[in-house]
């Protein structure tokens, strides 16, 4: 009698079982890092506002107690989707940072994302007429454009934040991008600033906490006789400046210089990095270097020079429209506002829609008088 043999085959089971987890506990977060960082790797939209020591900080600073829904997708045991969000007392979800960080996402493995995604928008807790998701500042292919799109219920997607952003390449490179008049202009500024002898310094890690604190003294005299973002002065900002950014300086996604002119401080500035941009974050200038020299070619300078070395393919300017930006003639994008909520009933949601566009459609009505104001405030700073 002939007889079969049977061959096994072992399938890893294991790495085929998904799992999905809500924490809630505020010290998730820190229990996590290891994980999420590990998982940011992975994740090819990421920024350093995804980054462990950011989310963490921002939320020891700026968190509610109670308020954090930590959720997590899971294969075979490897974290592979996550989110951090902050509900509020009136049961609306937001993702961490506030008005303070440029670009929110959530994170997926890219190796398996499509399923991530529709695990991860599965979880959301988004049941009760009061729930909705209202996630700004999301960039154009963020993952969080991947779980908008399986999530079952009401969903909506608006314009939000301009965003700008110039190709990293050398600098002469990029002053051959711009018009004649405006080149030769910007030619003239460079030279200026060799001439003048402004010594750039790279912060070393263990040094960045104190630069921020200098970098947030700068910050606050050069705004003294105009208007400034009050969180930029407050005790709690600062706190998680230089919590958040030591951290990110640890993994290479932080960048700090200090510039001195004839032996005194004069500027400080931040910049962020990932594979996709170096951002220009936040900086400090001491009014007296602003009289003298062209403050956005000095940092586009050393921010461009970082961004080369990295093989980062973008300078971004992040939010804003500011004239100094203009002149440099960058890429303008929109960030997007993502709003989920439930299939049915889904009142919060309605309610912030209607508000929202209200304000765009208010937008074009308020946007020409303050860009007035701004440029008659930069005429009167030349």
């Amino acid at each position: 009698m002939r007889t079969r043999t049977r061959v096994a085959t072992r399938t890893p089971v294991a790495a085929e079982q998904w799992t999905t987890e809500v924490r809630r506990d505020d010290r998730a977060l820190a229990h996590l890092a290891d994980e999420w960082d590990g998982l940011a790797s992975r994740c090819r939209t990421t920024t350093p506002f995804q980054a462990a020591a950011w989310q963490q900080s921002w939320w020891r600073a700026y968190g509610r107690p109670g308020a954090l829904y930590v959720l997590l997708v899971r294969r075979g045991g490897l974290l592979v989707g996550a989110a951090a969000l902050q509900r509020s007392r009136t049961g609306t979800f937001t993702a961490l940072g506030g008005r303070l960080i440029d670009f929110t996402d959530l994170l997926l493995d890219d190796s398996c994302a499509a399923e991530a995604a529709a695990r991860l928008a599965a979880a959301l807790p988004l049941h009760r007429p009061w729930h909705a998701l209202d996630l700004r500042e999301v960039r154009p292919g963020s993952a969080a454009h991947q779980v908008y799109a399986h999530w079952a219920g009401r969903r909506h997607q608006l314009l939000d934040s301009v965003c700008q952003h110039l190709p990293a390449v050398p600098m002469d490179q990029l002053l051959a991008r711009l018009p004649g008049r405006t080149a030769q202009r910007s030619r003239a500024k460079q030279r200026k600033l060799a001439d003048a002898g402004v010594q750039a310094c790279r912060v070393p890690v263990a040094e960045v906490p104190a630069a921020m604190a200098d970098l947030l003294g700068l910050h606050a005299l050069q705004w003294e006789s105009r208007t400034v973002t009050p969180e930029h002065v407050s005790e709690r900002f600062a706190a998680h400046l230089k919590e958040s950014t030591a951290g990110l300086a640890e993994l290479g996604q932080a960048v700090v210089y200090r510039y001195h002119l004839d032996g005194e401080l004069m500027a400080v500035d931040l910049l962020l990095l990932c594979p996709s941009f170096a951002g220009l974050y936040l900086y400090g200038a001491h009014p007296r270097l602003r009289e003298r020299l062209d403050i956005a070619g000095l940092l586009f300078g050393t921010s461009l020079e970082e961004a080369v070395r990295a093989g980062i393919p973008e300078l971004s300017l992040m939010r804003g429209e500011e004239p100094y930006k203009e002149r440099w003639r960058p890429e303008r994008e929109h960030n997007h506002r993502l709003l989920l909520g439930p299939r049915w009933f889904a009142v919060a949601l309605s309610l912030r829609l209607t508000l929202a566009r209200a304000r765009t459609a208010a937008a074009p009505h308020l946007r020409g008088p303050a860009l007035r104001l701004r440029g008659l405030l930069s005429s009167v700073r030349r």
